[in-house]
């Protein structure tokens, strides 16, 4: 009976010694993260550019990068710009690929209160900025010409600097 005590005890020792480890060892998880380098672009594939306005948009970065990126990320899209300001989206897509009606559908689906208008292909993205008649009428108004490039340069809008 003291053997089976003796051995009892050893046991119940030695499974406690093993079990209680102060060491804390974290668990490490390998994820891997997709990113804007892994998507191939084709280059032997045709690339159209799209203009269109986008209705709905309340601020830059929770409205205009989110549907950016959601653009972007798109298969088949090789660049995708948003300018807030102007309500206006530039998409250089792969036309193998991708559709208006896709790049429609990804905007729409983003939210439900953004509205696509005005599609169009071009050839070259708009660039400049159609301010000039807000610049004179906030800055400028009823001035002669000589007159309208003195003020532009103390007009706040950037835009009517670059005019001077």
């Amino acid at each position: 009976m003291k053997i089976i005590k003796h051995i009892f005890t050893l046991l119940l020792i030695t499974t406690i010694g093993f079990s209680c480890k102060n060491e804390v060892k974290p668990e490490v998880k390998t994820v891997e993260i997709a990113t804007e380098s892994s998507k191939t672009i084709d280059p032997n594939a045709t690339f159209a550019k799209a203009e269109f306005t986008i209705d709905g948009m309340t601020c830059e970065i929770g409205c205009a990068k989110t549907i950016e990126k959601k653009i972007s990320k798109m298969e088949g899209v090789k660049t995708a710009i948003v300018d807030f300001e102007r309500k206006l989206a530039m998409v250089e897509y792969n036309d193998a690929k991708v559709t208006t009606a896709n790049l429609e559908e990804t905007v729409t689906n983003v939210a439900d209160l953004y509205k696509v208008s005005d599609m169009k292909t071009v050839e070259a993205f708009s660039t400049s900025k159609t301010c000039a008649a807000d610049c004179e009428k906030a800055c400028c108004a009823s001035k002669t010409d000589v007159e309208k490039k003195a003020c532009a340069a103390d007009c706040e809008k950037a835009c009517c600097a670059k005019q001077a």
